[in-house]
């Protein structure tokens, strides 16, 4: 295996002990046949130039990379999940693989597993993942990553030739091993067990190790809790208004599928908005709505609020306090931003883009059923400079009516961001790259039937094209990782 200059490993979690994870084998499958590798994401971390029996090798046999872990971890946590503390978790099916600098930035990246066998926190698990899962995760990485939102990247995705059990799939149904790219698997819940153990020597271990590798910049800090609430904060509110303008319900919002590097990672039951709908759940088993769309906001707090709880164990509460009440002006100002971006528009200010921003909340609830959440922003991607592309479109109707005056007062007064945009051929087309679950059932029905992936790499190949034509760049922190 002969990684390219661009490989620079870096282990650094592993110097962490045995505190916070345990080192694991990987499941010994009876086949390894690659389904999916993403080479644009292995670019930057200089893996682009393994040949497929490498990437195998590393992928689905989990060979080490050269100088990096010598072993798989499995990272320890606990976790709220649907506000219920369970102290049993940790990573039941996967494990933390690697770790490597991206190029051109130098933040530390993580490759890690889902699906790669049994560790001590299975608990009764089978540590497998389903083939359907597996593309599932592709496509729900791939879109957001279009949509602009800071998401973990699907690396690869190996079919294991095992067939499993499960309650939510017709069975035997294939199996597969994921991993994925991502900033950190430090999770909330990460701090939570430490908490849990009452050891508050221990959490100042993760919160040096955390702020020293993610936030640099906070190192000399004179109290490093508090300065890493602040910035997982702002982080995680980026990322919650990441997800409500792209119109995505995660399904899962527990302690343990959130980090502190504010990334959205592990996609079960996800879901993208067919229209604006505060109640629309993605989770079957969510029979209260508490992850739904339009409380999302409340879960995320929430989750924030769990780990300034921990955090009070080595520090005053203050401060804390301060971080969690930035949280509203954070999000709203995160919010503001988001919906720019995704309508392509210079900001006018925090006053008049608040306004613009409320009335397209209002026109997109003003729609009704007839109105599908992405196409929306796709007809006004640029604002004025879509106008006649959008009245010309299949929605124009829509856009005479009354629910729609004041958006279209508003936008009159916002210029375009990006307007070299709109000559991309996507945007010659009538109709937007939407994700909903109808279709990722239509791609998987091929694969089920006849092994024919084509659908599947082609609508991947749609995704990647309406990456390119938004120009919707991941928004980060510049002080993050560098």
């Amino acid at each position: 295996m002969t990684p390219s200059p661009a490989y620079r490993p870096d282990p650094k979690f592993m110097s962490l002990g045995r505190d916070f994870a345990d080192p694991v084998d990987p499941a010994e499958f009876p086949m390894t046949r690659l389904r999916f590798r993403n080479d644009r994401a292995a670019a930057t971390v200089g893996l682009d130039g393994l040949t497929d029996e490498a990437w195998l090798a590393a992928f689905g046999r989990f060979q080490p990379l050269p100088d990096n872990q010598p072993r798989p971890l499995a990272m320890r946590y606990h976790g709220h999940q649907f506000r219920s503390y369970n102290p049993d978790l940790g990573d039941g099916r996967g494990f933390l693989f690697a770790q490597l600098r991206e190029a051109g930035t130098h933040r530390l990246l993580d490759l890690a597993t889902k699906g790669s066998g049994q560790t001590p926190w299975s608990r009764q698990g089978d540590g497998r993942l389903t083939l359907k899962g597996g593309m599932r995760e592709i496509l729900a990485a791939s879109q957001l990553e279009a949509l602009g939102v800071p998401t973990s990247r699907a690396f690869s995705l190996v079919e294991t030739g095992e067939a499993l059990q499960r309650g939510d799939e017709p069975s035997p149904t294939r199996s597969a091993v994921l991993t994925r790219l991502s900033h950190s698997h430090i999770r909330f819940g990460t701090f939570q067990r430490q908490a849990y153990f009452e050891r508050p020597d221990l959490i100042t271990v993760l919160v040096d190790h955390a702020v020293e590798t993610y936030y640099p910049h906070l190192a000399d800090e004179p109290d490093r809790p508090v300065a890493l609430m602040n910035a997982v904060v702002a982080a995680s509110a980026r990322l919650l208004a990441g997800w409500m303008s792209a119109g995505f319900v995660h399904g899962v919002l527990n302690t343990d599928n959130m980090v502190v590097t504010g990334e959205s990672f592990d996609y079960g039951p996800w879901r993208f908005l067919p229209r604006n709908d505060p109640n629309f759940t993605a989770a079957y088993f969510d029979h209260n709505g508490l992850y739904s769309f339009g409380r999302q906001p409340e879960a995320v707090f929430w989750n924030l609020q769990q780990l300034a709880a921990c955090l009070t164990l080595v520090t005053d509460q203050a401060g804390l306090l301060a971080a969690l009440n930035g949280f509203s002006d954070a999000y709203r100002d995160a919010l503001r931003g988001a919906m720019l971006r995704r309508l392509a528009l210079k900001s006018r200010g925090p006053a008049a883009d608040v306004e613009l921003v409320g009335a397209a909340f209002k026109a997109l609830a003003g729609g009704g059923d007839q109105l599908r959440w992405e196409p929306f922003f796709f007809d006004w991607f640029g604002g004025e400079a879509s106008a006649e592309r959008a009245l010309a479109g299949p929605r124009a109707g829509l856009y005479d009516n009354e629910a729609f005056t004041d958006f279209r007062r508003l936008l009159a007064g916002f210029e375009a961001d990006r307007p070299e945009r709109l000559g991309h051929p996507v945007f010659a087309r009538s109709e937007p790259e939407e994700l909903l679950i109808d279709e990722v059932e239509t791609l998987w029905a091929p694969i089920a039937a006849d092994d024919d992936w084509a659908p599947l790499y082609a609508k991947l190949d749609r995704i990647e094209e309406t990456r390119q034509a938004y120009g919707l760049d991941t928004p980060g922190d510049k002080n993050v990782a560098v």
